[in-house]
């Protein structure tokens, strides 16, 4: 299995591409594809026919990106973030953490 250092629910930013420096929440991520679906990102338009009780029309919905295309944002410094892996010795137990490769702050637990 692949390992990403993005992580669904996380804010990033577009780094290249049309949309390069809009920012969103990671919806969800394509492993098997290396891409990942961004929040009001890289909109489509879709026909779509009605079904049951959902009616039909245009929808507008979001398409994927590449990963390397993105990069976790910080949004107090207002800059995107490089990520690195590191572990945490607590007592008996190690952590693996995402930490940020210019600060050194830790980000969240992995």
């Amino acid at each position: 299995m692949k390992k990403f250092k993005i992580k669904c629910d996380d804010l990033v930013v577009v780094t290249a591409g049309k949309h390069k420096g809009k920012t969103g929440k990671v919806l969800q991520i394509l492993r098997e594809r290396d891409r990942v679906l961004v929040e009001k990102v890289n909109l489509v338009t879709r026909h779509v026919k009605p079904r049951g009780d959902q009616p039909g029309g245009t929808v507008e919905k979001e398409a994927s990106l590449h990963i390397s295309n993105v990069a976790l944002f910080n949004a107090e410094e207002g800059r995107a973030v490089k990520i690195g892996w590191k572990f945490i010795e607590d007592g008996d137990t190690r952590r693996k953490v995402r930490f940020d490769k210019k600060t050194g702050a830790i980000i969240d637990q992995a």
